[in-house]
């Protein structure tokens, strides 16, 4: 068994793809025409960073409800994270691409730490590996 995709909802598929692959580095997997369960057209876009088994699926808000979380998903808690191998490197890629950062980087017993906003304003861990 393995969690093979998780949603989050976006204000723009393309604006959404530009950030995943661009900024944060992840491949696009899919892009395809899809429909929405009462059958209007819709995108299945799927991200995944280099190596991992899984992916994020980009969703388009679709309704006032959905419009309502973009950004908010986990209520303004982190709930996303985003290991790597060169925290430093990746953190000063993410910086010259204007991610808003939130916290500064720290040190803690599972690794360096900073968290940083996404396209929509979701809370994310930048995880690295301890410092030496």
């Amino acid at each position: 068994m393995q969690l093979d995709l998780v949603t989050i909802v976006v204000a723009d598929y393309d604006d959404a793809i530009d950030f995943f692959v661009k900024v944060l580095g992840m491949a696009l997997v899919e892009d395809a025409a899809s429909l929405t369960n009462d059958g209007r057209p819709k995108r299945w876009v799927v991200v995944r960073p280099a190596g991992a088994q899984t992916g994020l699926l980009l969703a388009q808000a679709d309704g006032r409800a959905q419009s309502e979380v973009v950004g908010r998903q986990t209520a303004s808690r982190v709930g996303f994270f985003l290991r790597v191998d060169d925290f430093d490197a990746t953190m000063a890629r993410m910086v010259a691409a204007d991610v808003e950062f939130v916290s500064a980087p720290r040190d803690e017993p599972y690794g360096r730490v900073a968290v940083f906003r996404d396209l929509c304003g979701n809370r994310w861990d930048l995880l690295g590996p301890a410092a030496h």
